[in-house]
């Protein structure tokens, strides 16, 4: 059915539940899953809502979020071999998570994102807006979203 799944997570509770599903459905499937961890650059601008750092501190930030995010896909890694799922983990650097996933996804050829939804509502959901809608819109991909 599915030769290439792609799992976004951002290693929150909800984002390990659609990750756990990922994995088991690659294992079903005997699919390849790809982890994807989408990491913010540092905002430049005061309008963006920065801080003014130096660039070696910046740097240094940007280093430390891609160390995280590095720690949440080995730990996804660690999950989906003990499950016999090839895995190949990947960080992208982008301001724009929703983008970066839907290319992440053509780039890797894959055949469905998995999502976890995080369930805004009301002003929060317009405030905040929803990475899951805009891939939902977007992508010419199927996508599977877990609530």
């Amino acid at each position: 059915m599915y030769k290439r799944i792609l799992v976004a997570t951002d290693g929150s509770t909800l984002s390990k539940k659609a990750v756990a599903s990922a994995i088991e459905l690659a294992a079903t499937c005997g699919a390849e899953l790809v982890a994807l961890k989408v990491v913010p650059r540092y905002p430049q601008a005061y309008f963006e809502g920065s801080i003014p750092l130096s660039v070696e501190e910046i740097a240094r930030v940007e280093a430390q979020w891609t160390d995280s995010a590095q720690a949440q896909l080995a730990a996804v890694e660690k999950s989906a071999k003990a499950k016999a799922v090839s895995t190949k983990a990947i960080t992208v650097k982008s301001d724009v998570v929703s983008d970066a996933i839907i290319a992440a996804a053509k780039k890797h050829k894959a055949d469905l994102i998995v999502m976890a939804s995080h369930g805004r509502k009301g002003i929060k959901r317009l405030l905040l807006g929803s990475e899951t809608q805009q891939v939902l819109t977007h992508s010419h991909i199927p996508v599977l979203v877990l609530r």
